[in-house]
């Protein structure tokens, strides 16, 4: 059993599994300056990006939607900044919910599922997918060509937005996929790695078909934008006197970029350096890069300069402590 032991140690810190601190006070939903809602519709798996109980959507079908996929450990609620962004620049936004427990394939097809289903209210169906962490292993998957008919006579013009993905598999659940280690241990690894991780333990380690056979993305993603994050030496937390206590490094450059995924033609891959929770923001920390990325590549739209001071008290309002 010992061989067991250096695993669950490793697994504990084990990421795709961003954890933003949440404040209650703050997850209410704010229409910001989004275009007037015209059809009221409830979708498995989205909502809007708060932790209201009434999960319908309000939407323009004439506009195009966002779709924010949060990593492990997450939650609708972690996203919902990011949408008050969005909606401050007009732009609608739905929210995926998944049980980060179970197998990344049944989470992948459920957010095509969703997706899909979302474009069937839209008059021209324009979706921009975007994940952070595990979520963007989830996102790539849900669009790829072999994952479901998209929109079978219809045009769908869609988008792909990842964000500190570790599309080469996770470094410290390598020892999940060990041969001999899984052997030797009588099945008692396999049992740790589930407990640790769940129905996605074996998905996640590089050895894994989901991580070496990626697949193309469907022809109606027009784009795939991926941030990958130079998390080095980034610090989440730190004492009275200035010393980091909490780390923000999570996943390697060289767990981000994967040439199957990172170096396909239509793919724009951008590194920052910037922690894994930092680039999307928590409080006290503004995603001033992740902001000014978006707004360069034309995710979200540039702040018009009268708007500029409203903008500033806005972020200082969802990101501050």
């Amino acid at each position: 059993m010992k061989p067991v032991l250096p695993l669950v140690l490793l697994l504990t810190v084990l990421a795709g599994c961003s954890f933003a601190e949440r404040n209650a006070e703050k997850d209410k939903g704010d229409p910001g300056r989004l275009p007037s809602a015209g059809r009221a519709v409830t979708l498995p798996g989205l909502g809007p990006c708060n932790e209201s109980k009434d999960r319908t959507l309000h939407l323009d079908p004439q506009q195009s939607v966002n779709v924010l996929v949060h990593g492990c450990n997450g939650s609708t609620g972690n996203f919902r900044a990011l949408a008050e962004v969005l909606a401050f620049h007009g732009q609608q936004s739905a929210c995926f919910t998944y049980d980060d427990r179970d197998s990344l394939r049944i989470s992948s097809a459920q957010l095509a599922a969703a997706v899909d289903a979302l474009a069937r209210y839209l008059e021209q169906p324009r979706i921009t997918v975007i994940g952070h962490s595990m979520g963007g292993l989830v996102a790539r998957r849900a669009l790829t060509d072999a994952s479901r008919d998209w929109g079978i006579g219809r045009h769908m013009d869609l988008k792909l937005v990842t964000i500190s993905a570790p599309f080469a598999g996770i470094a410290s659940a390598r020892f999940c996929a060990v041969p001999l280690l899984r052997f030797a241990s009588l099945g008692l690894n396999d049992v740790a790695c589930w407990l640790i991780s769940g129905d996605k333990w074996y998905e996640i380690t590089d050895a894994s078909d989901f991580i070496r056979q990626p697949g193309p993305l469907a022809p109606q993603v027009h784009g795939h934008l991926n941030v990958a994050t130079d998390e080095r030496d980034s610090c989440r937390r730190r004492d009275g006197i200035g010393r980091c206590v909490v780390d923000d490094y999570v996943f390697s450059l060289a767990e981000q970029r994967y040439p199957l995924v990172t170096g396909l033609p239509g793919t724009t891959d951008i590194e920052v350096r910037a922690g894994h929770v930092e680039i999307v923001g928590e409080p006290g920390v503004i995603p001033y890069k992740l902001i000014a990325i978006l707004q360069r590549e034309g995710v979200v739209r540039t702040t018009s300069p009268e708007l500029h001071g409203a903008f500033q008290d806005l972020l200082a309002r969802l990101y501050g402590r």
